[in-house]
């Protein structure tokens, strides 16, 4: 007797074949049979001729530390995500010396968004090796699945110490790394990730630490993986990082190099094309590099006093160092400060990052004095101009006149859907980037899956509803290795989701106040998801997640190949 059948449901089974009508039944956390008839079962379910798919796997996530309070990885498993890949960039917590913890915690506050009180009042210290750390993720249990990278900057952090972020380390001191890197892949890691990009800055406007590494602790590190044989190199790329620099390091290890993140920049909006062209390139000559994208336009809300976006300019950087002293003020209204804003801004050197095109794309959402209370709604740009004022003068004046607290949006890349469409139908483009579990004050863009579904497919057509799912299920569990997922067949693990194709998609943001200590972060509701199952258990039905569900998910340490 099988211990779940769900029936009358319409199959989409993540491999591209055609949807059918029919049944699925689970038997020990795998899908037992599909078919018309499957037999008796424990529980039934009846899908009323929903769609049947599998679960999403989530490939960019930064729960490394959430999991510690929060088994469900919130919001993503409420919204279709049943498998999850934390330590992107290589911002994780483990390996983590005691003496780290605080200086740690703190980078991830600013660099990835995360509320301080919430990382202090729900973090777990039980472990300081990185198998440790895995062994307490399993110890404790999760809701979805979890892969995990090894994080370059903890590894150096836990080396180096205080001057993780201030030199190179020395051939000795990357011997010992390159011995931790290895011990994690054989404990289980997903790979090693790390960061290039110049928008990452722990506390102060300390590069975080995967930025101060040469090119010979580059070549080491993911030499581990050559010499393991197995694992993925993740990338968050910079400005001086190359394509075909990466490509050297794919074809040195024979491993697949995942490049993030890659969007239509409005101020260069060709260059993402570029990139990919040399990816293609880079794949005719048998190297495996994959391009990260996202199917929606990155945008964040933010204030003046804690600006993340505008971080991204080089030139920001006197305002990071000032950033909660009384000299920020005087920073913000200096005109040499910005000036090198302004001119950098117009140039096309520094991708994926703020420019003049931004300002086109931003509003204010709420004020803090009332007399500014007729500029809700207003697009900065347009403010600007009918202020007779430079866009970044308006702004940079707006704030310093009482509202450095007032919450502004913008819109910054992938905003020409025409493009954007082309970046997902790429070959080589692997749809993620939803960031889950980080900028949790700026952004929620861990239903991504669930837009792919309602927007791509059904608002605009570009997608079959069968490619989507494929695109977010198997493609991607087979980029990174992982087995018998992302797919409805007999022998697979039965992580699946079902939805109303004709309303499914992502609701509208709003604020709820859920995370330890109180704080705050960004939330957008499921629409039109009716249940899902990970490894056979259900965890979320029509009304959201299931307090009483257990933690089916399974810490994921054996990868193909």
């Amino acid at each position: 007797m099988h211990d779940l059948v769900i029936e009358n449901a319409r199959i989409v089974d993540g491999l591209g074949a055609p949807a059918r009508a029919g049944a699925l039944a689970v038997k020990d956390g795998r899908i037992a049979e599909i078919g018309d008839k499957v037999g008796a079962a424990r529980e039934r379910v009846d899908a009323q001729g929903l769609v049947l798919a599998p679960g999403i796997i989530d490939l960019h996530t930064h729960f490394d530390a959430q999991l510690c309070w929060d088994p469900f990885a919130t919001p993503s498993v409420a919204l279709g995500v049943t498998s999850v890949v934390i330590g992107n960039c290589g911002f994780t917590i483990a390996p983590c010396r005691p003496a780290d913890r605080v200086r740690t915690l703190r980078n991830l506050t600013h660099v990835e968004g995360m509320p301080l009180e919430a990382l202090e009042a729900g973090g777990d210290w039980g472990f300081e090796s990185y198998p440790e750390y895995l062994a307490m993720l399993e110890r404790k249990g999760v809701v979805p699945n979890v892969a995990s990278f090894v994080g370059h900057s903890s590894v150096r952090t836990y080396i180096l110490g205080e001057d993780a972020s201030k030199r190179a380390a020395t051939r000795t001191e990357v011997a010992q790394m390159k011995r931790i890197v290895g011990e994690a892949l054989a404990a289980g890691a997903a790979g090693f990730a790390t960061s290039t990009l110049e928008q990452h800055n722990g506390e102060n406007g300390v590069p975080m630490p995967s930025r101060l590494a040469d090119e010979h602790e580059m070549s080491e590190l993911t030499g581990a993986l050559g010499e393991a044989g197995r694992g993925v190199f993740m990338l968050t790329k910079g400005m001086k990082t190359t394509v075909p620099w990466l490509e050297g390091i794919a074809a040195r290890n024979r491993r697949p190099v995942m490049i993030a993140a890659l969007f239509v920049d409005p101020n260069d909006p060709e260059r993402v094309f570029r990139e990919f062209e040399e990816i293609g390139s880079a794949r005719r000559r048998g190297h495996e590099l994959w391009g990260q994208v996202g199917c929606f336009p990155l945008g964040m809300e933010f204030s003046l006093r804690h600006p993340y976006p505008l971080e991204a300019f080089l030139a920001w950087r006197p305002a990071i160092e000032a950033e909660g002293s009384e000299s920020y003020r005087r920073v913000l209204a200096d005109p040499a400060f910005r000036a090198a804003v302004k001119s950098e801004a117009r140039s096309r050197t520094v991708p994926n990052r703020f420019s003049y095109h931004s300002l086109d794309h931003m509003t204010i959402r709420e004020v803090r004095e009332a007399r500014h209370g007729a500029l809700v709604g207003g697009n900065v740009a347009a403010l600007a101009r009918a202020a007779g004022k430079d866009a970044f003068d308006w702004l940079l004046d707006f704030g310093l006149d009482g509202e450095l607290d007032a919450l502004l949006e913008c819109k910054l890349f992938n905003i020409d859907e025409q493009r954007v469409r082309k970046l997902l139908l790429h070959p080589h483009a692997a749809i993620a980037l939803s960031d889950a579990g980080a900028h949790l004050s700026f952004l929620c863009d861990a239903g991504f899956g669930l837009h792919l579904f309602g927007h791509w497919v059904r608002e605009r057509g570009d997608f079959g509803l069968e490619q989507a799912v494929a695109a977010v299920t198997s493609r991607v569990a087979a980029v990174y290795r992982i087995k018998d997922r992302g797919r409805l067949a007999p022998g697979a693990w039965a992580d699946m989701i079902l939805f109303d194709a004709a309303t499914v998609g992502r609701g509208e943001k709003r604020r709820v106040q859920d995370l330890p200590g109180g704080a705050a972060r960004v939330d957008t509701p499921a629409v039109g998801l009716r249940g899902v199952w990970v490894n056979g258990k259900r965890v979320v039905d029509e009304s959201g997640p299931i307090a009483g569900c257990g933690k089916p998910g399974r810490l994921l340490r054996d990868f193909a190949d």
